[in-house]
């Protein structure tokens, strides 16, 4: 009877996470006939059904939108201040966390995760990204460069479906690329006198996002259509537009029939077999019952989100293991980073009068690393891109009622072009900024709490002071006015972007990971997530971490059709 029990527990492969890593993970471990559990710590979340605001008019809420501050509740209730995504706010109690220097950690718990969630930009790395490290001696080099990765790039860009430009700059690497959203006139101006006053050195160009504007065959297939540029992203796409793990990569596994999902499930260990030298299972804590479960499998992809990776690897002790699951080095946890976003600005054009926006675009428009590029010019390592947006107001009192509104309606007057800026800057890993488990504290699932240690350093404060330069003297020499550019000193962790902990490297002493993702000192467990980034980079990450997640998985495979694993 308990060996029947086992059975029924027993995988070819279990994924620890649905989001946009776990979800490729579970897409081609399935496609390749292996039975896959996929393992998610929050509720179930299926594709449409389960969008309850989406597409909703302002007046189908109670108060157009707005939550009562009596009613606003979940994990930093202030970013759950709107009724459209109240539905993904985090109970309280559900997972807190010790901050030891001010973090903030975004979750999403529930199938699909933060694909749900998250911002769409997805440019390529170039080799000057895979070989930052190389190149200063900060953090350890990559185990791979661009031309490992630039195959796996064009198979995961051809899936999921982006619009954007083909720009051929050495910086940013074309891709495969759906029609890009149009520059708005401001934009296109902004351009031009980029290239006028900064020749070669400095480009605008159109950001790259994960959205269909042209869906090929293989989207259709995904049951996906265009996106209908509702700008409604962060309550879940009807229309599969915009790519998430819930419209995409897990309905795809499905349709295999070698996918279950099974969420509630919050994993507390990743269990190690002394005689047989590999992992064997994972534990788990039902979120409904407190049952602990075990559940086994010859591989075992985490894709938990970079701080939850590290924890599960952290808690994950054995004899063999005493400080987590292949932490021979005491390593994991350490050189956390992610993305400089402190530095933002603003500034007003008074030109256009006779143009204005129309409809809604859900990309913008960026500038690419222009720092540090070819040679070391500053005083800080590294360097940020530019993320910006023109658009131009209405003028006038947006609260209006009856006739009022309705002659305002008809006959809008335009104010001023406005022209947002805001900085990526690529934070360099520093062993002093680290996660590590609380000794004392447990959450209420018994597990221990996490201890968050991150901060700005001095690289990353001249780096911001640049921006802050810069960014000044283009809006001015370009005749911007009312300029207003400044640092807002958000902490750590507001961009989102968190990275790190169980870097990649070539060797076992400086890091956690080989070239293909595999613990070194337990080949069988496969980090593809965030945790797993030797260094940040300017780009945003996602591709990234979905492409590495692709590659991986197919190399899985092939080891263990060679009985290697």
């Amino acid at each position: 009877m308990l060996q029947d029990s086992k059975d029924k527990r027993t995988y070819d492969a279990i994924v620890i996470g649905s989001g946009a890593s776990g979800g490729w993970a579970a897409k081609e471990l399935t496609e390749k006939g292996l039975k896959t559990l996929v393992l998610e710590r929050g509720r179930m979340v299926r594709h449409i059904e389960d969008y309850p605001t989406a597409s909703k008019a302002p007046w189908e809420f109670e108060f157009r939108g707005v939550v009562p501050i009596d009613k606003r509740s979940g994990v930093g209730a202030a970013n759950w201040k709107r009724e459209e995504t109240m539905h993904w706010a985090l109970a309280e109690d559900e997972q807190p966390y010790i901050e030891e220097k001010p973090f903030r950690w975004f979750r999403g718990y529930h199938v699909g995760g933060k694909s749900l969630l998250w911002a769409r930009g997805t440019q390529r790395w170039s080799d000057f990204d895979w070989e930052g490290p190389a190149r200063d001696g900060y953090a350890v080099d990559w185990p791979i460069r661009y031309k490992d990765m630039e195959p796996w790039y064009t198979y995961v860009e051809t899936f999921v479906g982006f619009a954007g430009s083909r720009d051929g700059l050495d910086v940013l690497p074309d891709q495969v690329v759906q029609p890009g959203f149009e520059l708005s006139c401001v934009e296109q101006y902004y351009k031009e006198k980029l290239k006028e006053l900064y020749g070669s050195e400095r480009h605008l160009v159109q950001g790259r996002c994960a959205h269909l504007t042209d869906p090929q065959q293989i989207h259709k297939d995904q049951g996906r259509n265009k996106c209908m540029n509702q700008n409604m992203c962060n309550r879940g796409c009807v229309y599969g537009g915009y790519f998430s793990a819930n419209a995409s990569t897990l309905p795809w596994a499905e349709k295999t029939g070698n996918l279950t999902i099974r969420p509630d499930s919050v994993v507390e260990s990743i269990l190690y077999d002394e005689q047989k030298g590999k992992a064997i299972g994972v534990r788990v804590i039902d979120r409904h019952t407190n049952e602990a479960i075990e559940f086994y499998a010859k591989i075992i992809f985490l894709n938990a989100s970079t701080i939850n990776s590290n924890a599960i690897l952290l808690n994950s002790k054995s004899s063999r293991f005493p400080n987590g699951l292949g932490n021979d080095n005491g390593l994991m946890g350490k050189f956390i980073t992610c993305h400089n976003y402190r530095g933002s600005g603003y500034a007003t054009f008074e030109g256009f009068a006779d143009k204005f926006n129309d409809g809604r675009n859900p990309g913008h428009a960026y500038v690419p690393r222009f720092r540090n590029v070819y040679r070391q010019e500053t005083d800080f390592l590294r360097g940020y891109a530019i993320g910006m947006s023109a658009s131009r107001q209405l003028d006038g009192n947006g609260e209006l009622i009856g006739n009022a509104l309705r002659d305002k309606l008809l006959n809008p007057k335009y104010g001023l072009w406005g022209m947002a800026a805001w900085m990526q800057g690529e934070m360099v890993p520093d062993e002093s900024n680290h996660m590590r488990l609380s000794p004392g504290e447990k959450d209420k699932y018994g597990i221990p709490k996490i201890i968050m240690s991150v901060e700005w350093k001095d690289n990353d404060d001249k780096m911001t002071r640049d921006f802050v330069e810069q960014q000044s003297e283009m809006y001015e020499r370009m005749g911007f006015k009312n300029i207003n550019v400044v640092d807002r000193g958000s902490p750590p962790g507001s961009d989102i972007h968190e990275m790190g902990g169980v870097r990649m490297g070539n060797d076992p002493k400086t890091s956690l990971l080989n070239k293909y993702n595999q613990l070194h000192t337990c080949p069988n467990v496969f980090v593809t997530d965030g945790a797993c980034m030797t260094s940040a980079s300017t780009q945003n990450p996602t591709l990234t971490f979905m492409t590495l997640t692709a590659r991986a998985a197919n190399y899985a495979v092939e080891e263990l059709n060679k009985l290697n694993l």
